[in-house]
């Protein structure tokens, strides 16, 4: 048969090469292949199929808040990243996803790769109905505290959406000072679709800032621990004195 007659390496560079929608046919093109090294890619390419079934489900399952709240036409995940760093800003993201919304691998932003949080980031600002991001500065947050800096950059984020949301979910918190319906969902960036999408929009603006910082600081490291307290982080905080972007308020136990 035409299986048989190719090459294993040529097999296997059309497996690389299948698209995963396409993989049902190239197992059936090649299951009836006896050699073991097509077996082999044959079975890989059902292990691949089982994961993304996997990955459906469990992202069927992230869209519960979603689904309870289907009344509401606009539904808005917030989410911030950025609340435990000595320096740089806090930033929030605001996200409304389509209803049918078919983006998989959102989760936590924390539980992600930076390479596939990057991924995510341009799919959810492709495909979201409206997205955006609110931030305070070092400066707003050593002046109000850092709650309440953060709900400031959340009702930004929020303002700054172009479509009004009828319902907000929030990880975790309720917003003052926001007249738009909230439900705070503990731990709800790895519980709903819409707070994950948030979550990854509010980290890697973050972090695109904090990488933007290390050229103008190099000498923090902020590219490396986007302003976290790493040890090399607190070492070259002794050693240099504190930037203009870090937290007067966090370093304090730290410089003289």
């Amino acid at each position: 048969m035409n299986g048989e007659r190719k090459k294993i390496d040529e097999i296997r560079r059309e497996r690389k090469e299948t698209p995963i929608e396409e993989l049902p046919e190239f197992i059936r093109r090649y299951e009836d292949d006896a050699r073991q090294g097509v077996q082999s890619l044959v079975q890989g390419a059902r292990d691949a199929l089982g994961k993304l079934e996997a990955e459906k489900e469990r992202t069927e399952r992230l869209k519960r808040y979603e689904k309870e709240y289907r009344d509401y036409q606009w539904i808005c995940g917030i989410d911030e990243a950025g609340r435990g760093p000595l320096a740089g800003p806090v930033v929030a993201g605001a996200v409304i996803l389509p209803k049918d919304c078919d983006i998989l691998y959102i989760n936590d932003s924390k539980k992600l790769s930076a390479a596939k949080r990057e991924e995510l980031y341009d799919v959810i600002m492709e495909k979201a109905v409206a997205a955006a991001v609110g931030m305070a500065s070092p400066q707003r947050i050593d002046e109000i505290n850092i709650l309440q800096a953060t709900y400031e950059a959340m009702r930004e984020a929020v303002s700054r959406l172009e479509i009004t949301p009828d319902l907000l979910l929030n990880d975790a918190v309720t917003i003052p000072q926001i007249s738009i319906p909230q439900v705070p969902i503990i731990k709800g960036d790895a519980k709903s679709i819409s707070i994950g999408a948030a979550s990854i929009l509010a980290k890697v603006t973050r972090d695109r800032i904090m990488a933007e910082y290390d050229k103008t600081w190099p000498q923090y490291g902020f590219a490396s621990h986007k302003g976290y307290g790493s040890k090399e982080h607190i070492a070259a905080l002794k050693k240099y004195g504190p930037a203009p972007i870090h937290r007067a308020t966090y370093i304090k136990k730290f410089i003289d």
